[in-house]
């Protein structure tokens, strides 16, 4: 009996030392990348399992199971930090948790602003420090194709934030995060929409999202402006707002708008066609979204400027006439 403890004891020991043995070899062996840059952003609240899976996602060769319990049999997990990170060549378990702790990440940021259009998401872009512009001679038809998204319009979508980068990382990246947070943030918002909202898609929430951004930089009246639009969809009203003419004269436009813009029809002339125009006009933020799927309760159909900053809101044409005679009109 003894001799047959002492044999089982030492079998133990030895499966025991050749799994430490095994774990050890697995910490410092680098993995490969599936190309030559791997980028991963790591969002502040992720949790250890959530990063594990990231790093796997980004093109890192390692099994995210075994990086998560890497992480958390280390006592490390909860000194991970976020930003965005970039292996290059190999790298192994062990480095990516010390890259990880270290917090050791990007090295120049990039702002895209709401309401910005693509021209001007590409401008800051092409101006980021330490940003590789390899998107910089496409066409916006070739940009959105380079990111899997042939076909589509790429105005509006990508979300405004500051996004952080690794010297020598690529635009494409970037906009890349943008994209699919734009995504996710659509996504959300469409989910918990108000359901008596008329509109059919996300795409037609982000092109009416878009309008709400262009028209004010004052969040709290965005509901309500979102109100006047919606009430003007659910009467077949024109929606007749001038940033999607504005949108539609392109460069043409000289900070004037003029009575003759209003009435030369392109896709995007509101005045001259029924319904949201095509695409998204801008990059809207946030708070357009939950505006354009949350619209306020109110039975506004006009809206003029204060001259302020904020807008005066009206229900009936003859209400507005008077608003307009006192804001715009005033000696």
């Amino acid at each position: 009996m003894r001799f047959s403890f002492s044999r089982g004891f030492g079998a133990v020991l030895l499966l025991l030392l050749l799994g430490g043995g095994a774990g050890a070899w697995w910490l410092w062996v680098p993995s490969t990348l599936a190309q030559q840059v791997a980028e991963v952003s790591i969002e502040p609240g992720t949790s250890p399992k959530e990063v594990a899976a990231a790093v796997a996602r980004s093109g890192v060769a390692v099994n995210p199971t075994l990086l998560y319990w890497w992480f958390r049999l280390s006592g490390q997990s909860r000194q991970i930090r976020a930003g965005s990170y970039e292996w290059s060549g190999q790298t192994s378990p062990w480095q990516i948790l010390q890259k990880l702790v270290r917090g050791d990440a990007s090295s120049g940021s990039v702002t895209l602003v709401e309401g910005w259009n693509i021209r001007q998401v590409r401008e800051a872009l092409r101006k980021a420090d330490r940003l590789k512009p390899d998107t910089a001679q496409l066409s916006d038809a070739q940009l959105m194709q380079n990111l899997g998204r042939p076909g589509d319009h790429p105005e509006g979508r990508f979300f405004p934030d500051t996004y952080t980068f690794s010297k020598g990382s690529s635009d494409t990246a970037v906009l890349r995060r943008a994209m699919r947070a734009m995504d996710k943030h659509l996504a959300t918002a469409w989910t918990e929409r108000n359901p008596k909202v008329p509109l059919q898609t996300p795409e037609q929430a982000l092109i009416l999202a878009s309008i709400i951004e262009k028209e004010t930089g004052k969040i709290s009246e965005q509901p309500e402006i979102s109100a006047v639009f919606h009430n003007r969809l659910i009467l077949g009203m024109r929606l007749q707002t001038d940033p999607t003419v504005i949108y539609g004269m392109g460069t043409r436009f000289d900070g004037n708008i003029r009575k003759s813009d209003l009435t030369t029809d392109t896709p995007y002339n509101t005045y001259t066609r029924e319904g949201l125009p095509p695409s998204p006009i801008s990059m809207p933020g946030k708070a357009a979204i939950q505006a354009a799927l949350h619209p306020a309760p109110s039975k506004a159909l006009y809206f003029v400027a204060r001259g302020d900053g904020s807008s005066e809101f009206s229900a009936t044409l003859e209400a507005h006439n008077r608003a307009v005679n006192k804001y715009q009109r005033a000696p």
